[in-house]
């Protein structure tokens, strides 16, 4: 007799094709019914049987109603109703937040902003983490929210509203300005609004969205840089750990959090903001070859400086001594290629400027804890 498949909702209240490619991948590997006409037509399928649910349950009471009363064993992929006793699988937003920071700290930038335009559970917490990040670096950073502004305004004029009311901000903020935006769709309005008022991008205003998901984003003037929320692991982490659920495990006490792919580098924040022009041909010539086997002393060759002196410029300048930079831009695209392959560790070290998969091993694990292999499993699925 045919083994019964299990039939799994998506009850997805905020659709993204990546999340749903996720579940897709754990659903084939274990032979799940998927039923997504919540997802696909917007109609709640009330007195719908099945085994399990997987739900982004943002705006709209009706849907997150109908969950409740499923009583199934369901998996949340929203903060946005905290009251609600699921187990859910989230982005970790306080490290998206830190790799923009990190981003425009490491090119000597010192005016910062962040915007959002709305209500949003994911946009608190991103926000509140890169303003937390770029004052332990030493700087303010100045949060703008459009619908908390005195110029807030709804109808059929607030968008013009709204973008006069961003150009005036971008206007009176200190240049260079390092923005982070809550969303891609926030980075646009930003860079349309620099385009409208004279404000050049990036050379007054460096821009990093979030979620890298906009269409056509070469064939834009000005490319846009951006978090990739790596929300295909979180389709399949939410899966797996539904999953688990459906055989009876417990859930976990806390919000499982998956860790971003990376900060995709485009033009729009392609601003080196050092004034120390020793520093900055280093950093350049780091960025282009981290790659090759390269240490301090090509550094300091290329500086045409002392490694004292380079050493302490750095420190100013940066925050960090050089040898200390170029690891941390090597364990950082480590994670960014463990995230997005399967290559082997000899390879990875490799593509990272490591001497042996030996030396990368031990790197890896005394920066992030776990093992280069514990980390792809762990957040690579």
């Amino acid at each position: 007799m045919r083994k019964r498949q299990k039939r799994i909702l998506l009850a997805m209240g905020w659709y993204d094709h990546r999340v749903c490619q996720g579940i897709a991948k754990y659903a084939e590997e274990v032979g799940w019914h998927l039923c997504a006409d919540v997802t696909k037509e917007k109609v709640i399928p009330w007195g719908w049987s099945g085994d399990g649910i997987l739900a982004w349950l943002g705006a709209g009471d009706d849907l997150a109603d109908f969950v409740v009363s499923a009583k199934l064993p369901t998996v949340d992929f929203s903060f946005r109703r905290p009251q609600l006793p699921f187990p859910r699988v989230l982005t970790d937003h306080a490290l998206a937040a830190r790799l923009a920071a990190e981003h425009f700290l490491v090119r000597g930038m010192k005016n910062f902003m962040f915007y959002s335009a709305a209500e949003n559970w994911s946009f608190d917490e991103v926000g509140s983490a890169f303003v937390q990040t770029v004052k332990t670096a030493g700087h303010d950073c100045q949060w703008i929210r459009w619908h908390k502004s005195s110029a807030f305004a709804t109808g059929h004029f607030q968008w013009k509203d709204r973008m006069r009311w961003l150009a005036s901000q971008l206007k009176a903020a200190p240049k260079p300005l390092a923005l982070f935006a809550a969303s891609d769709d926030h980075a646009l309005e930003v860079i349309e609004t620099c385009e409208n008022i004279g404000l050049a991008v990036p050379e007054q205003v460096s821009i990093i969205g979030m979620d890298n998901s906009l269409l056509a984003v070469e064939a834009m003037h000005t490319p846009i840089s951006s978090v990739d929320r790596n929300l295909e692991a979180l389709g399949y982490r939410g899966a797996e750990l539904l999953d688990r659920l459906m055989h009876g495990k417990s859930p976990p006490s806390k919000p499982t959090r998956i860790p971003p792919k990376g900060l995709i580098e485009r033009k729009s924040s392609d601003l080196l903001a050092v004034n120390h022009p020793g520093v900055a041909r280093s950093l350049q010539f780091l960025w282009k070859n981290f790659h090759r086997p390269i240490g301090v002393e090509d550094l300091v060759t290329v500086a045409a400086m002392s490694r004292s002196a380079l050493h302490q410029a750095f420190l100013e300048h940066i925050g960090r001594p050089p040898g200390k930079e170029l690891h941390r831009i090597r364990i950082e695209n480590a994670k960014r290629i463990l995230a997005q392959s399967n290559l082997k560790l000899e390879a990875v070290a490799e593509a990272c400027g490591y001497q042996s998969a030996n030396s990368f091993w031990l790197a890896f694990k005394h920066t992030t804890g776990i093992s280069p292999k514990q980390f792809q499993k762990r957040f690579c699925n």
